[in-house]
């Protein structure tokens, strides 16, 4: 089976799931999160099946997953659902400055691991714009949990965010280009 194609289901199988039980089951979350959970940890355990590891945001992915989501669940309460998108947004923002800032490395750089080589100043400019990204996506999901319908969040979630985070990072390329070290 093509690499790509088990990443790709791996990675965005679990969301549709939950997508199509939501809706299946007349929009009810609470019926609709221990699929995602369970559908979440197949994914991971796929995932260290075939690469005999598992990376980080998968990883960290699936254990918010099942603590927000058993939170929902044992509580009743969806609050718990939709903070773990802005909470996950505030703790990617926060590592990478972090990282950059307390510890002076650019984590981005680390999380690619050679995939791409940039001069310095491009990773910085890159670790900056993704970190203010993701503090949008926080907010974002804030007005839109706050301000609108479950069925309205569910959405955004599923098709909102995901777009959003294609559109910013297809923004990114000519910053790449521009910054790319030139293989000598």
């Amino acid at each position: 089976m093509n690499k790509s194609f088990v990443k790709f289901i791996t990675d965005f199988g679990p969301l549709l799931i939950f997508f199509t039980v939501y809706y299946k089951n007349d929009k009810n979350l609470v019926e609709a999160i221990p699929v995602l959970i369970v559908a979440t940890l197949i994914a991971v355990i796929i995932v260290y099946i075939l690469e005999k590891k598992i990376p980080y945001l998968p990883l960290i992915g699936a254990i918010l997953v099942a603590l927000f989501g058993g939170l929902t669940i044992f509580f009743n309460n969806p609050i718990f659902i939709y903070l773990k998108p802005t909470i996950i947004n505030i703790i990617f923002a926060t590592v990478l400055v972090g990282g950059k800032m307390l510890l002076n490395k650019n984590l981005l750089k680390v999380f690619f691991k050679g995939s791409m080589a940039l001069e310095e100043v491009g990773w910085d400019k890159l670790i900056y714009r993704w970190s203010a990204f993701f503090i949008f996506l926080a907010i974002l999901n804030e007005i839109v949990w706050r301000t609108q319908t479950e069925e309205v969040w569910v959405n955004f979630k599923v098709w909102g965010i995901l777009p959003l985070t294609f559109i910013f990072t297809a923004f990114q390329i000519p910053l790449i280009k521009k910054y790319k070290k030139n293989e000598e």
